[in-house]
């Protein structure tokens, strides 16, 4: 069923997850215009999407697709409603327009109780929190990453107290 308008992200196979999770995921993913859907791929226009997520292509372990990108960039990229669309497509219209996607982030979520399980497990050796007497060695750490550790950096260590 291509091109279905306000197609809802659908996270029924999330239903273990923690829901602050899957509403995270709707909430990108789910929230704008769809321009196309089908039973694989899903392409959605967001405006409220922040400026470093202007593009995102989730890619989950069932084989479905889900890309979402901001108005700006669908422009840019010359994405309209179209009878067929593949993620092969999307990636390749984004290079066109001289749209460089990072390489792939693999995230992995636990269930509750698996979550439970692990914080029970014993850690060896010395771990802790980062506190802000590691401002400097973190800093120093940072500065020799690569650019696009940089935006991870700069968000992990706004959250370092």
């Amino acid at each position: 069923m291509p091109n279905q308008q306000n197609q809802p992200l659908q996270t029924t196979s999330m239903p273990i997850f923690s829901k602050m999770i899957a509403a995270f995921w709707r909430e990108q993913f789910g929230n704008g215009e769809v321009l196309y859907h089908d039973e694989v791929f899903t392409l959605t226009i967001n405006p409220d999407l922040r400026d470093d997520n202007r593009v995102m292509v989730l890619e989950m372990t069932n084989g479905k697709v889900v890309a979402v990108l901001t108005p700006a960039m669908a422009d840019k990229a010359g994405l309209t409603q179209q009878a067929e669309l593949t993620e092969a497509t999307l990636r390749q219209k984004l290079n066109e327009a001289g749209v460089t996607l990072h390489g792939a982030d693999y995230l992995f979520y636990f269930t509750e109780a698996d979550k439970n399980s692990l914080m029970q497990e014993a850690v060896e050796g010395d771990l802790r929190q980062l506190t802000e007497q590691d401002h400097a060695v973190f800093s120093e750490f940072q500065a020799s990453s690569s650019e696009q550790d940089e935006l991870s950096f700069k968000t992990n260590l706004s959250n370092v107290r």
